[in-house]
């Protein structure tokens, strides 16, 4: 029975994927902070079949994190972990992140992370197979201005991926970064501005899990989208930050 932990997983992306792995045969271990949200998207998950257990743990506490991994992974181990926690950070009145709310961003993001992906590095490579799957962002090659520690942790967990997988290769386990474009969530609904060629979670959830089937090193859509923001990477400083002013994001007051 394939094994497949999923973080994040109340909304968004995270739930479209929890319903796009859940079918009989197929236990999933999912993760957020939000109990009742987690609870309606594990019992959707039960009624296509698949065996769904529910964690609402804060993914910030290491010790937790670290001792709930080596416990779920001794009773069975993780076959597939998608580290899709996140938030936006940045200020719903585009004035300059709080010192407050950028660490908050780190912490979640990139940190939180780090918890649970390396007790699953440590526990897989030990074994010889396993794949983790990183999520990431497009603003980690076009950074959002009014976002800059959601780009920052975006941008660091594709090195991060990057380096993970070429080290972890020998060993068997698989490691992919995940780039997705814009996706209509509530987490993304916070960025008011032009979302070219946004889709839909069930879409994105689609492409990730084929990506991550093919074993991509790099899992990104939509493509034209990838390759504007990598040309931007090389593009003089004058074109990247007017390019920045014309389609500049700003985050919608929460709710």
């Amino acid at each position: 029975m394939p094994h497949i932990l999923i973080t994040g997983a109340s909304s968004g992306i995270g739930a479209a994927l929890a319903r796009r792995y859940a079918r009989p045969g197929n236990r999933l271990t999912l993760n957020a902070r939000d109990p009742g949200r987690l609870d309606a998207v594990a019992a959707e998950c039960r009624a296509r079949g698949a065996e769904s257990t529910t964690v609402p743990l804060d993914l910030r506490d290491r010790e937790a994190v670290r001792a709930w991994i080596r416990a779920l992974d001794a009773d069975c181990p993780i076959d597939l972990v998608i580290a899709n926690a996140g938030v936006n950070g940045g200020h719903p009145t585009g004035a300059v992140e709080s010192e407050d709310v950028a660490f908050e961003t780190l912490d979640i993001n990139l940190v939180g992370c780090l918890n649970v992906v390396l007790p699953c590095v440590t526990a897989m490579a030990a074994r010889g197979q396993g794949q983790i799957g990183l999520i990431s962002s497009l603003a980690a090659y076009a950074p959002l201005a009014d976002a800059p520690s959601y780009s920052g942790t975006k941008a660091a967990l594709v090195a991060h991926g990057q380096a993970l997988r070429a080290k972890l290769a020998p060993t068997g386990v698989r490691v992919n970064v995940v780039m997705p474009g814009y996706v209509k969530t509530p987490m993304g609904g916070q960025l008011k501005g032009w979302r070219p060629l946004e889709m839909s979670p069930d879409q994105a959830a689609e492409r990730i899990a084929r990506g991550l089937a093919r074993n991509q090193e790099i899992v990104t859509f939509p493509s034209v989208l990838f390759h504007l923001a990598r040309a931007g990477l090389v593009a003089p400083e004058f074109l990247r930050t007017a390019a920045m002013r014309a389609f500049r994001f700003q985050l919608r007051p929460r709710r």
